[in-house]
Formats: C-alpha cells, structure tokens, sequence
C-alpha cells in the first residue's frame, strides 16, 4: 500500500489535481476507504507552498500530518493523543533527517519557482511523504 500511495499522491500532484498537501490527505483518506467525505481536502488547501504560499512547512508533511490524524486523531476531549503525537514528529523528524529542512522556501531555494525543477521536486516530497505516512499508519 505505500507505493500505491506515493504512486497516486505523485500522480495527483503531476496531473494538476492538487497540490501536495492537499493530494496526501486525498490520497490517504481514498486508500483508508474515505473515513471522511471526499471534500476533506478542502482542510489541506491552505498548506501548499508552506502556508499559502508563505514559504514555512513543507506542505507535503502538513498534508501528512493530516493524514496521520485521519487515523489516530481525536475527537473526544481528554481522549489520549499519543500515537498522534509520536506518528507526527517522527514524520517531521525523519524529512528534515533526509532533506534538511522542513521550511518549503529552504527546500526550493536552488529551483525558480513553476519551473519543471520545482514542480519535479515537490512531486518527490508528495509522494515519499505519502509513503511514510502509510508506513507510520501500520507501524503505530
């Protein structure tokens, strides 16, 4: 299922769709068997570009992290949140460990921004983030 994943995430995010944010939690929530409505995007439509274009978190691990609370967030109050929490940071941790940073104005720093370097790059973090976040989903 994590291939599948990183394959759709790529392939909504190539073709136009989405965005990377938006294309994980589309991509997440389709291959859980839409827990909530297709339009559970609309959450993650804020997040590409680090914030709306404010060049902060890498919207593909916001749109992962969204993902991650499709499976282990909470809805009551007081309800424990610490598979959430572990699922989270781990998945931060581990793609600023691969790629250095979190901050989307570091990681296409190199690139102008539209080209077909951009575009290509940013296609990679969607779809290896959908992978580990498929991956944390059956390991916690």
């Amino acid at each position: 299922m994590k291939q599948k994943a990183r394959e759709k995430a790529e392939k909504h995010y190539r073709e136009g769709d989405y965005l990377c944010s938006e294309a994980i939690l589309y991509t997440i929530n389709e291959l859980l068997e839409e827990p909530l409505p297709k339009d559970v995007v609309k959450l993650a439509s804020g997040f590409p570009i680090g914030f709306g274009g404010a060049g902060c978190s890498c919207g593909a691990v916001s749109g992962g992290i969204m993902a991650l609370g499709l499976v282990f967030g909470r809805a009551e109050f007081k309800k424990d949140n610490e598979k959430i929490m572990k699922a989270s940071k781990e998945l931060h941790d581990w793609f600023v460990k691969e790629n250095h940073s979190n901050c989307c104005r570091a990681l296409i720093k190199d690139y102008q921004f539209g080209s077909q370097e951009h575009l290509d790059q940013c296609i990679y973090f969607t779809g290896i983030v959908a992978e580990k976040t498929v991956e944390l989903i059956y390991k916690y």
